[in-house]
């Protein structure tokens, strides 16, 4: 029976009150120290310390929404690595779609984070997708290659254990996406494992994200390839989150 992956990033949502009552829900609950799936949640950059905090002596690890490649300097508005790991997160997501599309963040600037992070002691969780045309096009697979080999081009046989992958497809994702069919989702994790082992010596975990659900969490998370579930809206309560878990780990039982 694999260990799945299955976290969620509240984007920019929740107040202080919210969130500290969403770590105190989830560390009540069983899942915050069980050895059948690997949470973690990623807060807004206010709140990282305070949620680690609560959530500290779990197995629910904690991470931030984006980091600068550089440890200090004058980058106004930016956060180093040694910041986030010093406010407790033990992982970073990259390159999420949202980033690329409006924050000018580009496969050049993905990689040099994902160096920096695993530098630090970081997990990088990289966010790679292929918008709805490229879809269209039949171009997922050569957008996705493209992305992953660009973000393990400067850490190659260091990433086993410090990167881990999410495919994202953009057109999936946030108010109005569409969920990707598992098996679709499931030969493109095929894909991008036999690459990772190519520039890494052995196959990266690669989760899947995209209108992830309670109706649809479980036939994803049983695919043969997917490592895990990166989930949106439908964690962002805890009680949505901590089902998913659940439901995920009693499928995965049923079919060990």
């Amino acid at each position: 029976m694999k260990t799945p992956w299955i976290g969620t990033s509240w984007k920019m949502n929740k107040t202080r009150g919210e969130a500290r009552a969403f770590a105190e829900a989830l560390k009540a609950s069983p899942f915050a120290t069980t050895a059948k799936a690997q949470p973690f949640v990623i807060p807004p950059f206010p709140y990282i310390a305070e949620v680690a905090d609560i959530l500290s002596g779990t197995r629910v690890k904690i991470g931030a929404q984006n980091m600068h490649w550089e440890t200090q300097g004058a980058w106004t508005g930016e956060v180093s690595p040694l910041m986030v790991r010093d406010c407790g997160a033990t992982l970073v997501e990259l390159g999420h779609s949202e980033r690329r599309t409006h924050f000018g963040e580009t496969d050049e600037t993905v990689s040099k984070k994902v160096a920096a992070a695993v530098k630090q002691g970081l997990i990088a969780l990289v966010c790679i997708g292929d918008t709805r045309s490229e879809y269209e096009a039949g171009a997922t697979a050569d957008v996705l290659a493209k992305q992953t080999r660009y973000a393990l081009r400067d850490v190659g046989r260091a990433a086993p254990g410090k990167v881990i992958i999410a495919y994202e497809p953009v057109w999936s994702i946030g108010e109005g996406g569409i969920p990707a069919d598992p098996d679709f989702a499931n030969a493109q994790h095929a894909r991008l494992k036999t690459l990772t082992a190519e520039l890494t010596g052995q196959p990266l975990p690669i989760l899947y994200g995209g209108s992830v659900n309670p109706q649809n969490c479980c036939d994803l998370a049983a695919m043969s390839d997917i490592d895990g579930l990166f989930i949106g809206r439908s964690a962002w309560d805890p009680a949505g989150y901590i089902g998913i878990i659940d439901a995920v780990i009693r499928r995965l039982g049923e079919t060990a």
